[in-house]
């Protein structure tokens, strides 16, 4: 099997570099990543993609198509992939994470891949948590990110055909430790504030409702992607991924992580305006379809992961959400740096017809 995963440098990468590699051991895998966040690394003991083949760095609005000769499956993980990144850089996000997520698809449709799974999202229900959202409820998508994965889905559903299968994965809020440490995440930011502060500081008035997963069950669902039958789903599938266990309000998650991280305050914004993205979701159709590929991480048990993380590494700095760890943060850096354009173009690639720079690992 071979098998290219794109966006592979970022906070999933490497669970699903790691997943992929442990079911299929004698697998070619194929890294293709821009290389924004390869340097957010924690303190892994190996880089996650010395367990690749293969990595290229290269843009996803200019994918080569060679890349995709002999290819079985894609897995599609590029993205501008949070709210506050999305409205900065709306038209890119637009560019990266559907129109590009396209074009990929009919790509590799017509490279003869057989299988594509994409990263969509549960936030596509946006302001919605009167009850769970099951697959087939009304989109009510808030932000530039959430459109995105709408409009992609809607696109991705035209290509599927009986040899060319498309999953994609609505999933959950991301969560949990990483290689490559996203703390603009919620479980990931009030665990950072309950170690570094003691202190779990909430920007909202905590009411909100967020589904939860963990980045490790997100790589098991990814290869359930790649590997389910045409009958478990159909030609194309939109499925909410995660577990009904892990719909929690914003606030109980704080109470949740103090109860495990001891002498920590809670404070809740009284000022805060509400926060529109509320929502619950329905997991019952991802427990039907692939009961061998359930979420096995709970809530505590990723608190504590996330909080022996950062100790391993030594994480003290009180001010992490000016740091390198915070996603819109490292790309401001970036571009203050004059590495690159308000389009998001590395500058010192120069010619336009340079789409890779390819480095074989083995």
């Amino acid at each position: 099997m071979k098998i290219l995963i794109a966006g592979n440098m970022g906070y999933i990468g490497p669970s699903v570099i790691n997943q992929l590699r442990g079911t299929f051991p004698d697998a070619e895998l194929i890294g293709f990543d821009i290389g924004y966040f390869a340097h957010c690394l924690t303190n892994p003991l190996i880089l996650p993609e010395v367990k690749l083949n293969r990595q290229v760095f290269g843009d996803i609005r200019k994918f080569p198509e060679k890349m995709l000769e002999g290819i079985d499956a894609v897995i599609d993980l590029a993205a501008i992939s949070n709210d506050p990144m999305g409205n900065r850089y709306e038209e890119v996000t637009l560019d990266v994470n559907y129109r590009s997520a396209v074009k990929l698809a009919k790509m590799s449709r017509d490279a003869g891949v057989t299988s594509f799974v994409y990263a969509s999202s549960c936030s596509m229900y946006g302001a919605a948590d009167q009850y769970p959202k099951s697959e087939n409820d009304e989109l009510n998508p808030l932000t530039a990110y959430a459109r995105s994965k709408v409009y992609a889905e809607k696109e991705l559903e035209s290509l599927a055909r009986d040899n060319f299968k498309i999953t994609c994965l609505r999933f959950a809020t991301a969560c949990g430790f990483s290689s490559r440490l996203r703390l603009d995440l919620v479980l990931n930011d009030f665990v950072a504030g309950a170690l570094v502060s003691k202190e779990i500081s909430i920007l909202s008035d905590g009411t909100p409702w967020r589904p939860m997963i963990n980045t490790k069950d997100m790589a098991r669902a990814f290869e359930w992607g790649i590997v389910r039958e045409n009958k478990q789903g159909g030609n194309f599938l939109a499925v909410n991924t995660g577990s009904d266990e892990w719909n929690i309000q914003v606030k109980p998650l704080a109470e949740a992580i103090a109860r495990i991280i001891p002498d920590v305050k809670i404070s809740v914004n009284p000022d805060a305006p509400p926060d529109k993205r509320s929502y619950m979701a329905n997991f019952e159709l991802f427990k039907k379809l692939a009961p061998h590929h359930q979420p096995v991480h709970g809530l505590e048990n990723t608190i504590k992961e996330v909080n022996d993380g950062l100790k391993g590494m030594g994480f003290n700095d009180a001010d992490f959400r000016n740091s390198g760890f915070i996603r819109l943060k490292t790309l401001n850096r970036l571009q203050n740096q004059n590495y690159l354009n308000n389009n998001l173009e590395w500058k010192f690639i120069k010619q336009p017809d340079i789409k890779t720079i390819e480095h074989d690992i083995h």
